[in-house]
């Protein structure tokens, strides 16, 4: 299991419910001594704060990654913001690029061709996704592929697992 959670809220009663409908309220706490080992994905190292078993959807992530590091250019499924806490992050967003610094929140609609590479010094980022998938792909791709000389085929195929697609053959 990752981190611990705890119901920080009760459930809203029938009483507290406002005018914009029906909602269910159910808060999780995750701290920092409480979380598992980052995950090595291909030098990149990245945390599940909040998986989306636990959060009934959405995912939270901490990356943090070495000068260089972070993925080639790519699309999947599902929303990504990312919110940049050290380091410059150079993001490229279909034939755009960037370099985003502390403060920068870059949002990623899904289905949109992105890649990031962290800067001099490296840098860590706050991740989020619109749904239940990315800490499954992380999670394969940390188990199966060695960071320091990736299987770039068998890293495909788990990227199409997952619905991940690069944009060119990767090698």
């Amino acid at each position: 299991m990752v981190g611990t959670f705890l119901p920080d809220a009760p459930s809203v009663s029938a009483e507290s419910k406002t005018n914009t409908g029906d909602f269910h309220a159910r808060g999780i706490r995750c701290h920092t001594r409480d979380q598992a080992r980052p995950l090595n994905v291909v030098r990149e190292q990245i945390t599940v704060l909040a998986p989306g078993s636990r959060t009934g959807g959405y995912e939270i992530f901490r990356q943090a990654g070495p000068e260089g590091s972070g993925p080639p250019p790519h699309y999947h499924p599902w929303d990504e913001s990312f919110y940049v806490v050290s380091g410059n992050i150079a993001f490229g967003v279909g034939d755009k690029d960037m370099i985003a610094e502390p403060g920068t929140l870059v949002h990623l609609p899904a289905g949109t061709m992105h890649w990031f590479r962290f800067g001099q010094g490296g840098g860590e980022m706050i991740s989020m996704t619109s749904r239940e998938a990315a800490s499954h792909f992380f999670t394969d791709v940390h188990r199966a592929i060695s960071p320091e000389t990736p299987d770039i085929p068998k890293l495909v195929e788990i990227a199409n697992q997952h619905q991940v697609t690069f944009a060119a053959p990767l090698g």
